[in-house]
C-alpha cells in the first residue's frame, strides 16, 4: 500500500540525503577523483530491465546501477565514459566522481581517457 508523502517525509528524506552529501564531501576533501565502474555489469539487451543474476548471485533488476546514486544523491560532478569492450564487443563504461562543482576537473580526465583510448569510431555489435 503506498502513503501520500508529507511534508514530514519529504524533511525527513532531505535531512537524510544532507547526511550523505556531508559523509562524502569527507573523503572527496583530500582526493580529486573517484573512479568507478558505471555499471556492475556489461550492456545487457535492449528492452530488458536489468539482469537478474550478477556474480552468481540473485539481484534485484536494478542492482547493476548502483555505483550512480552516490554521485547522483550527494551532489557530485560526475561523467560516465566509455573504458572498452568485453569479448563480444559490448560497451563497458568508466564513471569519474569529482568534488562538488568539480566540473572542470572531471571534464579533463574524461578528456585525458579519450586521448589514450578513443572510442568514438567504435560500434557495439548488431
Amino acid at each position: 500500500m503506498r502513503e501520500d508523502w508529507t511534508a514530514q517525509h519529504f524533511t525527513d528524506a532531505n535531512i537524510v540525503r544532507k547526511s550523505l552529501v556531508n559523509a562524502m564531501a569527507r573523503p572527496m576533501s583530500r582526493i580529486d577523483v573517484l573512479v568507478t565502474p558505471t555499471s556492475a555489469v556489461p550492456a545487457f539487451p535492449i528492452g530488458s530491465h536489468g539482469p537478474t543474476e550478477i556474480d552468481g548471485r540473485t539481484v534485484s533488476d536494478s542492482a547493476w546501477i548502483g555505483f550512480n546514486y552516490p554521485a547522483d544523491l550527494t551532489g557530485q560532478s560526475a561523467a560516465g565514459i566509455p573504458a572498452g569492450w568485453t569479448e563480444n564487443g559490448l560497451p563497458v563504461g568508466l564513471q569519474i566522481i569529482g568534488r562538488h562543482l568539480g566540473d572542470a576537473t572531471v571534464l579533463r580526465l574524461a578528456a585525458a581517457v579519450e586521448r589514450v583510448a578513443p572510442w568514438s569510431q567504435h560500434r557495439p555489435p548488431g
